[in-house]
């Protein structure tokens, strides 16, 4: 059987930040891997001062801009299909809680959950992935768009028949806690390195699934590196990243996972384990 991952994300740059090594690693084992991206991330900040000017307060092209860097950022990582719910454009970025982005005609939040949901359900219909991959319910961080995209995924999955397994991507407490000890041993970023709980994490004993990624770093700093207006990538001894926070971020071997539905039997280290 042709093992099938599906993966729903809110921004272009989430799959590449949470989920690259896993898109490579089973695109690389010759799994379909498909992307869902629910909105342009047209509220970005911006790091390089050239693009400034693309910014939603601006040009408002910055969408348009990042659905460039989400196309060369799904080549390195080799995925198979990606789409846009409802199709390019159809779902605005909604910005972070609180901004006036939210209440934009078309910003994802404000839209129907239910639509989203059908939207997201007929494309899980036609691809029958085995195993889907979205954000747990507090969307990571606690976007309001990564929420919504938690909230439509866990909907349009329920009861889908292809459908083995749910899983919500999250950072490992002492995954995250052995890269920061890392790069403050390091000590040559030119971003600030965070305390250890300064970083969402979830504790260990919640994690289903510690998937290798270590042979696919590669591809994924090059998708990482796609995404140039959002983040930055530093090399060196210890590689990272920061977003337009400025805070340093490691760069883990493994990537985790809570399994949120299905039977988590055979699914210590690989995500279709034991289908």
């Amino acid at each position: 059987m042709k093992r099938k991952l599906l993966l729903v994300h809110a921004h272009p740059d989430d799959e590449s930040i949470t989920t690259g090594g896993a898109i490579a690693r089973y695109a690389a084992e010759g799994a379909d891997v498909f992307l869902v991206t629910c909105t342009l991330g047209e509220e970005g900040e911006i790091v390089p001062p050239r693009l400034a000017r693309l910014a939603a307060g601006e040009a408002d092209q910055l969408g348009g801009y990042r659905y460039g860097e989400l196309s060369a950022a799904c080549a390195a990582l080799g995925v198979t299909r990606h789409e846009y719910l409802g199709g390019i454009g159809r779902w605005r970025d909604s910005g972070m809680a609180g901004t006036p982005a939210a209440g934009h005609p078309r910003a994802f939040t404000a839209g129907s959950r239910a639509a989203q949901t059908v939207q997201l359900r007929a494309l899980i219909e036609e691809l029958a992935p085995q195993v889907v991959v979205t954000y747990d319910a507090f969307g990571g961080y606690g976007h309001p768009d990564h929420i919504r995209a938690h909230e439509i995924t866990m909907a349009a999955t329920e009861d889908a028949p292809s459908v083995a397994r749910v899983f919500h991507v999250v950072q490992s407490t002492a995954a995250l806690a052995d890269g920061l000890a890392e790069l403050r041993a390091d000590d040559t970023s030119p971003f600030r390195v965070p305390a250890d709980d300064e970083l969402p994490s979830v504790p260990d004993e919640k994690i289903a699934t510690a998937l290798d990624i270590s042979a696919h770093l590669p591809a994924k700093l090059a998708a990482l590196r796609a995404h140039e207006t959002q983040l930055t990538v530093t090399d060196g001894a210890v590689v990272h990243f920061a977003l337009t926070n400025s805070i340093a971020q490691p760069l883990g071997r493994a990537e985790h996972f809570v399994l949120a539905r299905g039977d988590a039997d055979g699914a210590a280290t690989d995500l279709f384990g034991g289908l």
